[in-house]
């Protein structure tokens, strides 16, 4: 996949930027660089290639990622958090309409 300059033109103005022609034509070179590298990391065959818990995995056997134990260690303070607020109702912060 790459991109033109029309792409980058339509781009930029979604993303409401103001691009000069240069700054344009370094970005189309930058973003067809990022899509020839992503082609070139797809074409790797990576059947029968186990996925790593950890990058260093492969390198060292030893490395072992113990999840941490799955406990409350806080005090639950919603009560006081919500106290200033100007309106809750069961716990959630009551917001007035902002979309028509």
């Amino acid at each position: 996949m790459s991109l033109s300059l029309s792409d980058i033109d339509r781009l930029a103005k979604l993303a409401q930027l103001d691009l000069s022609e240069q700054q344009s034509a370094d970005t189309l070179a930058k973003l067809n660089d990022i899509f020839a590298l992503v082609e070139q990391m797809k074409a790797v065959d990576t059947r029968g290639v186990e996925p790593l818990a950890h990058p260093v995995a492969i390198w060292r056997d030893d490395l072992a990622m113990p999840l941490r134990e799955d406990r409350v260690t806080e005090p639950n303070r919603r009560d006081d958090y919500q106290q200033p607020a100007p309106s809750v109702q069961d716990g959630l912060y009551l917001v007035p309409k902002v979309i028509e």
